[in-house]
């Protein structure tokens, strides 16, 4: 049974859900905006937001909201962080791989979580301290123990070209032994699929806080573990995740560690 946070969440992105695919026939037709270098967003990523601040708003008044589009509305102790429309770049050209994500903080915690795939009807929920679940049946992360035969999932973000040459350091190394690398475009469903045993797991940097605050959640309740590419827990602040079970995370963090990628970030952090 869900938390009845759960069930305005999960209703709030099948709205969203619903928007999206109804504009699905005329994406030629949609105005769309360049945020920054390679960073998109169209009128469907407005239009989504706003369905799903009305849903919210409309059973929590009080709490605060942080969304892509909107920006952070209000202060409380319980913010709702939104991603309309994970994925944009995909959905825009056609690839059928993108989704919608809203996660609800309490303070700095995840407490609740919702990931909905609109095109799969696949409905990722979870609850802190109440599992993680895919379409309400319980779901956990793979239980592969060695990046021999792993398939991992990753992400090459615009605003982290500058350091490009330790990442791809890492995929190189990673891949002598991985199956394979998939790169999905959308961050949010690479940590839904993680948190269900689909990919092995996953790691990338550059991420802002609505790409993963439900993932994180869906993935310490699916038996995962979620850190950065120090060891830390301060993956919403510094945009840095390693996720997946205990043993591949140490795997891949000492990876990022011996290519440089970690020592990159600490690099620039002391230049800044």
């Amino acid at each position: 049974m869900f938390k009845p946070a759960v069930n305005i969440m999960v209703k709030a992105a099948r709205a969203a859900g619903n928007i999206i695919l109804r504009h699905v026939s005329r994406l030629d037709s949609l105005n769309v905006f360049e945020k920054d270098r390679h960073d998109y967003a169209s009128e469907v990523d407005a239009l989504a937001e706003k369905e799903i601040i009305r849903e919210l708003r409309r059973a929590f008044p009080d709490y605060a909201i942080l969304g892509e589009e909107s920006g952070a509305l209000g202060q409380a102790r319980h913010t709702f962080v939104i991603d309309p429309l994970d994925g944009t770049s995909n959905y825009l050209r056609g690839l059928p791989h993108y989704c919608v994500s809203i996660g609800l903080l309490e303070g700095n915690e995840p407490l609740h979580a919702v990931v909905y795939d609109p095109l799969r009807n696949e409905v990722f929920t979870a609850s802190r301290g109440n599992g993680a679940y895919l379409n309400e049946r319980r779901m956990r992360v793979s239980t592969r123990n060695e990046l021999d035969g792993a398939l991992l999932a990753t992400g090459f973000p615009p605003r982290e070209r500058k350091r490009l040459g330790p990442q791809l350091d890492v995929v190189r190394s990673l891949l002598e032994e991985a199956e394979d690398i998939r790169r999905s475009g959308s961050a949010a469903l690479d940590l839904a699929w993680a948190a269900c045993g689909r990919v092995d797991a996953y790691f990338e940097a550059g991420l802002k806080p609505w790409d993963m605050a439900a993932g994180l959640l869906l993935m310490r309740e699916a038996g995962g573990r979620c850190i950065d590419f120090h060891g830390g827990s301060d993956s919403l602040k510094n945009g840095q995740i390693i996720a997946g079970n205990l043993r591949l995370t140490e795997l891949i963090q000492q990876r990022i560690i011996d290519s440089g990628y970690a020592a990159a970030f600490s690099l620039q952090d002391a230049k800044a």
